[in-house]
This record gives structure tokens, C-alpha cells and sequence, in this order.
């Protein structure tokens, strides 16, 4: 055996359809697209949802609710994980730049900080939001807040 004798294995490979080349090959006349109507043809493109006259899914159902253009979406960061952070890498100062470095929040995230679990770390917290709760809890540890 060798690659000069190598063939395809029995039925792997077929011959392409070549449509519209005579009654004899089986695809000439109507070129396999039947007689009449718009799809037989040259230039039919159907528009998508196009349903045939029929009135379109999309008009059909109703249509409600709103989207603010001016919503800011932020991603939560907890008091305990600020707590964590602070003890593990001993921080005096908590920006979004190094809660991204650890992994916490994305590259292009808007970061709050919300009161869930406690802090004792006198730590100068900067995000971009804060809760009222977050805010009082990290001012009794004698720590500050800081809004971007």
C-alpha cells in the first residue's frame, strides 16, 4: 500500500447536483424548482419573518415594557469581601483597580459596594456607588468612602 493507490472509502463521496444542464441529467427543465410561483424564480429572496402574507410573529404578539438608555448596571461587591481583601493583602486603600486584579470585578464594570457581612478594617474604600448601610458600616470601623 501506498499513496498512489489510496482511494475514498465506498460511498463517502458523491457527485455534486448540476442543476439545469439538460432533460438527461435528470435536473434540466424546471431546474429542480417546480413550475409556477415566486420561489421558481430568478431574484426570490424572501424577507426574514416573512410568513407568506400571513401576519408576522413579531406583529402579532404584544408589545410592552420599557428600556432606559440612561441604566448603569453595576456589579455588587459585599463588606466581607472588602474585609477579606484588606486582611489578605493587608491594603489600607480598596479601589476598583485592584478589586479587578483580584478577580472580584471586570475591566469595564461600574462597582458598588453593598452591607452584606461586617468590616472591622479601617480601610479608604473608592467605587463607583455605595448603600447607606455599606457607607455607615466602614465609617464605624473609622474608615472613609470615597465616590468615582
Amino acid at each position: 500500500m501506498n499513496l498512489s493507490n489510496l482511494t475514498p472509502a465506498c460511498g463517502s463521496t458523491h457527485h455534486e447536483k448540476r442543476i439545469g444542464r439538460g432533460a438527461g441529467s435528470g435536473y434540466g427543465g424546471t431546474s429542480t424548482r417546480g413550475s409556477k410561483g415566486a420561489k421558481s424564480r430568478s431574484g426570490y429572496k424572501v424577507k426574514f419573518g416573512f410568513e407568506g402574507g400571513q401576519m408576522p410573529l413579531q406583529r402579532r404578539l404584544p408589545k410592552f415594557g420599557f428600556k432606559n438608555i440612561n441604566h448603569k448596571e453595576y456589579k455588587a461587591v459585599n463588606l466581607d469581601a472588602i474585609q477579606n481583601l484588606a486582611e489578605k493583602l493587608s491594603l489600607s486603600s480598596i479601589d476598583p483597580q485592584v478589586l479587578i486584579e483580584n478577580g472580584l470585578v471586570g475591566r469595564n464594570d461600574l462597582v458598588k459596594i453593598l452591607a452584606n457581612g461586617s468590616i472591622s478594617a479601617k480601610v479608604e474604600v473608592k467605587a463607583h456607588a455605595f448603600s447607606a448601610k455599606a457607607v455607615e458600616a466602614i465609617e464605624a470601623a473609622n474608615g472613609s468612602v470615597v465616590k468615582l
